[in-house]
């Protein structure tokens, strides 16, 4: 069973939902994020974490991860979810926890990707997919897709696309694996 960490908007968590993966739980570190509003309307358990009703971000984490295992989650998703995830939270799910990232990896990392990726004006950029570990976008790559710059216009909706695409393709073959 998959549980999704989310802090926006929520297209992964969509297209995580429209192909058809065992989704069990979607929590966030906001109350207003769209994504809660995704994950109710198909009948998936919400939960919010948020930083200032917790001690520190261990003790958040900590409580998180008791929440989501009480839910049966075996693989966590990070679906658009912009806090690093704290060692405690990473012990609880040791290689079971897999982000989405706008970037061919170790280009770019951290929240502006492509911005970043446009003020450069590298040729190409893309979308990996990877383990998560204690660093910023560090952990171990398990598939990366290519896409040129240009046309500049439409290079975050076509990011976007990829990510729907891949991100389910590598869930569902994580989930046949384990």
């Amino acid at each position: 069973m998959i549980g999704v960490l989310v802090s926006g908007h929520g297209s992964n968590l969509q297209a995580l939902l429209d192909a058809g993966l065992p989704v069990c739980a979607v929590a966030s570190n906001r109350k207003d994020a769209h994504a809660l509003v995704r994950a109710r309307g198909a009948g998936v358990p919400t939960a919010t974490f948020s930083l200032d009703c917790h001690a520190d971000r261990e003790e958040r984490d900590l409580v998180m991860a008791t929440w989501l295992e009480e839910h049966g989650v075996g693989l966590v998703v990070l679906g658009g979810y912009m806090h690093l995830l704290t060692k405690p939270f990473l012990d609880r799910f040791p290689g079971r926890i897999v982000n989405v990232h706008p970037s061919l990896l170790p280009a770019f990392p951290g929240m502006h990707a492509i911005e970043d990726a446009l003020s450069e004006n590298v040729r190409t950029t893309g979308v990996t997919i990877h383990l998560v570990d204690e660093g910023l976008d560090t952990g171990p790559i398990l598939r990366q897709e290519q896409l040129p710059l240009e046309p500049r216009e439409t290079l975050e909706e076509r990011i976007h696309a990829v990510e729907h695409r891949l991100l389910p393709t590598v869930v569902r073959e994580m989930m046949v694996a384990s």
